[in-house]
Formats: structure tokens, C-alpha cells, sequence
């Protein structure tokens, strides 16, 4: 199917974006999460190859860093914390085996927070991610409910790097403009704002955006989420010249946004 689609069309470069990306279900789904992400690139590598198609672009994530702290530069060490984690990190192996021996140009784009959207009607309504989550509460009229306030960061939650969708679909417009330049079979680079928010900042500001909501509520901390979560995109900036334009503020405001 992908072979006639790349064929028929005449594609010459590949943007792939599909896999699935839950953190917490990749534990309970080892097995249908590899076989979706790392399946899935498979046969897009393969078509690639059949179709003499040249530049890819590989939506990897942040998660290859695992529990990383302060601000992760594309040389951190990379060790994936769940099963989600690893298929980007094995998809970043294949990608790049594939970029050697097939002679492509292909580079793995790590993402970290991305929140906001462009248009109020593709907004992301799902309330699996920190923003639409604490929206969706906040809309239910039920408080954001923050999971621990005792880190050691300036107002004791969580901090990470929220990055406008809008700026990572920048980003991979800049990298195909790019790779058709690239001498490099595969590079690696992150996606961020190189700014961190702290959650209490994002309640806070959701909070504001909607008057009347209740105050948040402070839970226990979770499992495994490390104080600070920043990425590093002195890389992208220098290589493409790209740099994150939206402010925390777009975000939050392209957020709220949508259906109003």
C-alpha cells in the first residue's frame, strides 16, 4: 500500500508523524505499541527505499532521554523509561541504519512538550497531556489537581519545556528545506523552546484565562518525574536557524481558544 501511495504520487520526501504515544499505555501495551511505532516505520523505511525517495523526517521525542534532568542537550544520554521511549529510540537506530545503507537523508526530530494549536478546530481535545488535562478540569468547573509542590525548582513544581505545535511544524518545514544539503546519512536534533514553565505557572495561567475556576489542589508526587525538563536547541538554531516564535502566553491562549 505505502510502496503504490509513494510510487503513485510521486513522493520525494517523507515526513512521518504516526505512532502511538502514551507513556502510561506503552506500559500496559508493550507488544501493540511496537508493533505499531516500530512496525509501522518499518514499512515506511521500506517504501522509502522501493521509491527512491531520499529526505525523511522521523517524529522522535524527548522520552529517549528517559528521567533526565536540568537542560538536555542532543548528546544526553539516552535512556528511555518506558516502552513509548524505546520505540522512538529504536526508531532513531532504524532510521539512521536505513539513512547509511539505502542512502538517505534523514533526520530524527525530538520533540519535547508540544502544546497550543494553530486553529481552534484542530486543537488537542484529548486529556492525555498536562494542558488539556487541567483544561478539562478547570471546564468541569473541578479543580487542577498538581502532583507535588516540594521540588527543588523556584515555586516547588514540576518544570518543562512547552513548545508551540506551530513551532515544530516550523521545524520540520526548515529541516526538508534543508536535507536536500545534508551530508550526513542521519542527524538528531531537539525541538523545544530551550525555556522552562512550571506546572504551577500553567494552572495558574489556564486559571486566569477562565475566571471562576476553582483553585488548584496538591497531590503526592508521582513516580519518576524529575524536577526539571528543558531541551537544548542550541543545535537546530545553529544548523537551520530555527527558534521556537510562541511564547508560553500563544500557548496557553491558542489552548483556551479553541471552541469559544
Amino acid at each position: 500500500m505505502l510502496r503504490s501511495v509513494v510510487a503513485d504520487h510521486g513522493v520525494i520526501a517523507i515526513v512521518h508523524l504516526a505512532a502511538r504515544k502514551q507513556a502510561g499505555a506503552s506500559v500496559q501495551h508493550p507488544l501493540s505499541y511496537n508493533r505499531a511505532n516500530t512496525r509501522g516505520l518499518v514499512a515506511v523505511l521500506e517504501a522509502a527505499r522501493d521509491g527512491d525517495v531520499r529526505d525523511l523526517v522521523f517524529s522522535s521525542s524527548a522520552t529517549v532521554y528517559g528521567e533526565a534532568t536540568a537542560d538536555v542537550d542532543e548528546d544526553a544520554p539516552l535512556a528511555p523509561a518506558n516502552p513509548y521511549g524505546r520505540t522512538n529510540l529504536i526508531g532513531e537506530w532504524l532510521v539512521a541504519a536505513a539513512a547509511r545503507a539505502h542512502g538517505l537523508r534523514a533526520v530524527s526530530l525530538r520533540y519535547f512538550n508540544v502544546a497550543g494549536s494553530q486553529w481552534p478546530d484542530l486543537a488537542d481535545t484529548a486529556r492525555l497531556n498536562l494542558i488539556p488535562m487541567v483544561l478539562g478540569r478547570l471546564r468541569d468547573g473541578q479543580p487542577a489537581r498538581i502532583f507535588g509542590d516540594d521540588y527543588d525548582t523556584p515555586d516547588g513544581t514540576c518544570i518543562r519545556d512547552f513548545v508551540h505545535v506551530a513551532d515544530v511544524a516550523d521545524a520540520h518545514l526548515a529541516i526538508l528545506d534543508a536535507l536536500p544539503r545534508q551530508r550526513e546519512p542521519h542527524r538528531v536534533f531537539n525541538a523545544g523552546t530551550g525555556v522552562g514553565t512550571s506546572v504551577r505557572e500553567i494552572v495558574d495561567g489556564l486559571r486566569a484565562r477562565l475566571p471562576g475556576s476553582p483553585p488548584a489542589i496538591v497531590l503526592p508526587r508521582r513516580e519518576g518525574d524529575p524536577p526539571r525538563v528543558v531541551g537544548n536547541t542550541a543545535a537546530i538554531r545553529r544548523a537551520l536557524g530555527w527558534r521556537a516564535r510562541h511564547s508560553i502566553n500563544d500557548v496557553l491562549d491558542s489552548a483556551v481558544a479553541r471552541g469559544e
